[in-house]
């Protein structure tokens, strides 16, 4: 198990928590004219192709010891409650549909989360927020990543995502992707989650958004820079 420390600061921290939070509402409120029109024209396809609720709520922590419900728009066919746990492996696949494949592989599944930035439940830019079956199993790296705001996208988001995903594909029951995720992707998400955390400033915040972007958009310079923690 890999375990970080967070006691040292940037130089280019993003140390206003307030002037982050600005900048999370004002991107917001930027992004909610396109946002409100893709959310309804998508509402109406996901509703008519898959059904409702056209919502998914996942409880996530917002910091150790705090949950909230992360929206996206559902991608997955519905299941019961008890069977809906967990990261998503192999023995998912088969339940994810056809439209949440297209919205999953653009991210559009996410649009909802500028409701969370909103109620500031989470950030644009931070660690992904995690189940709370899983800060239970890893407390002593979740203390420490949740110390930042988490966020949409983030420098782990960006660097082992894919990785990520290619791992609990090969995953074929619920058990095999539980352990590849507690071994293999969360402490090395944490880490990743470090060097962020101590190289956090607004120039940094702004890099990952255009790396996120670049993602959906034919956009230059896509390969992430190599960040010394």
């Amino acid at each position: 198990m890999v375990e970080v420390s967070y006691s040292k600061v940037g130089l280019g921290e993003w140390k206003e928590v307030g002037m982050k939070r600005l900048f999370d509402i004002v991107l917001a409120f930027a992004l909610i004219g396109p946002v409100i029109p893709t959310l309804a024209v998508l509402y109406v396809v996901v509703t008519l192709r898959d059904g409702r609720p056209f919502i998914y709520r996942s409880r996530r922590n917002q910091t150790f010891d705090k949950t909230f419900d992360l929206l996206k728009i559902r991608s997955m066919r519905t299941v019961p409650a008890h069977e809906n746990v967990g990261v998503t492996g192999g023995h998912k696949k088969n339940r994810i549909t056809p439209m949440g494949k297209f919205l999953r592989a653009h991210r559009l599944d996410e649009l909802p989360q500028i409701w969370n930035v909103l109620k500031g439940e989470i950030s644009f830019v931070g660690p992904r927020p995690p189940e709370p079956r899983y800060v239970e199993a890893r407390p002593n790296i979740y203390r420490q990543v949740l110390k930042d705001r988490p966020g949409i996208t983030g420098l782990a988001s960006i660097i082992f995502h894919s990785h990520e995903e290619k791992l609990l594909a090969a995953c074929d029951t619920q058990a095999e992707a539980e352990g590849v995720y507690l071994r293999r992707c969360v402490p090395r998400k944490a880490a990743l989650d470090h060097i962020y955390h101590v190289n956090k400033s607004l120039r940094l915040d702004l890099y990952i958004l255009y790396l996120t972007a670049a993602k959906l958009f034919p956009l230059p310079g896509r390969r992430a820079k190599r960040i010394r923690g």
